[in-house]
């Protein structure tokens, strides 16, 4: 059976959302250092990489999943990730045993995913199995978003605020999507707006994923290099000549860039502190989930003290869906106005 849904020659992918009571777990293969694993979990490796390598803190991460499930449905869920970065950054007791640390260390990460899924597939209206989209939402969702598969375009303002109210299954486009990295979509308006504001100084895009938003400000005469460590290429499809292979740190070094840009940088990364503390950065624009647990830094943004950190309510407007995203500006703070963040993220 074919694990995507077919709209008119062009493929939508189907979630297939993990059910705790079917899944057989692989051999183990675990037995590493400490220091390994934190290393391996800080690149942000898949829940089914996890799954493969981890099948005994597998089985624990699903243990709490249903745990939570049972004792306060979504409700628990929520509050589970909302106090997710404080679990995330506390540190491992050095007093026990390393195989107990490290088994630790694999299930909170786990844990953390298999929540974020859970959300995801409660908001779609669909617990289990393969969400679904009807022939007419399909096809009008590709046409809107896509260029052919999975290649997205600029989107049409005219044409999203024509056609998405009339879709009956809105709410099952995005879980579909997230298994292959899209988290958002950008209007040719916001592409527009980000050229104007980049102002034809150097740019360079971390975690840039498949290089989408840096080939549309390409297309508006942006002077934009994509780049990325290539963690997530077992859901998308890299091409070097689009994006470069680098780790965000090292790209900031050998770009120098002036503007950094960022879409839905992963939850607790921890790359997005260097943009702060890199000289020749003069604006970070950061395009991320309205819930600060589901993307982002939120502990960098709030400790570094040289940049001014703004929403930016029209922009924010200009990504898709609407009422998903958050765009935020980070201003280098001008020599002898003072120290300190100054934010307004919720």
């Amino acid at each position: 059976m074919s694990n995507s849904t077919s709209t008119q020659g062009h493929r939508l992918p189907m979630l297939v959302v993990v059910d705790p009571t079917t899944y057989a777990p692989a051999p183990s293969t675990r037995h590493r250092r400490v220091r390994h694993v934190e290393a391996m979990l800080a690149g942000n490796p898949s829940l089914e990489q996890l799954q493969h390598h981890y099948p005994e803190e597998w089985e624990l991460a699903q243990r709490e999943l249903s745990r939570l499930l049972a004792h306060g449905g979504v409700g628990a869920l929520k509050s589970f990730l909302a106090t997710a970065d404080a679990r995330t950054r506390r540190p491992l007791d050095h007093r026990e045993p390393e195989q107990v640390r490290t088994s630790r260390a694999i299930r909170r990460h786990m844990t953390l995913e298999l929540v974020r899924r859970a959300c995801v597939a409660k908001g779609a209206d669909v617990p289990h199995g393969r969400i679904r989209l009807g022939r007419v939402n399909g096809t009008l969702m590709q046409w809107l978003f896509f260029e052919v598969g999975l290649r997205r375009k600029p989107v049409s303002l005219t044409a999203y605020r024509l056609l998405w109210p009339r879709l009956t299954q809105q709410r099952r486009l995005m879980p579909l999507v997230m298994q292959q990295g899209i988290y958002c979509f950008y209007s040719r308006r916001l592409v527009k707006a980000l050229a104007r504001l980049i102002a034809g100084r150097p740019c360079l895009e971390i975690a840039a994923g498949d290089g989408t938003l840096s080939r549309f400000l390409t297309a508006e005469g942006v002077a934009v290099t994509a780049t990325d460590n290539f963690s997530w290429d077992h859901a998308i499809r890299f091409d070097e000549d689009d994006v470069e292979r680098l780790e965000a740190r090292q790209a900031l070094r050998t770009h120098t860039p002036q503007v950094v840009l960022c879409s839905w940088p992963p939850p607790g990364n921890t790359f997005e502190k260097h943009v702060f503390t890199t000289p020749s950065v003069d604006l970070y624009v950061l395009i991320t989930s309205r819930n600060a647990f589901a993307a982002g830094n939120t502990a960098a943004y709030s400790t570094q003290t040289d940049f001014d950190m703004i929403e930016d309510p029209a922009l924010s407007r200009l990504v898709l869906p609407n009422g998903t995203a958050s765009v935020y500006l980070f201003h280098r703070r001008t020599i002898g106005l003072g120290r300190g963040p100054t934010t307004n993220r919720a």
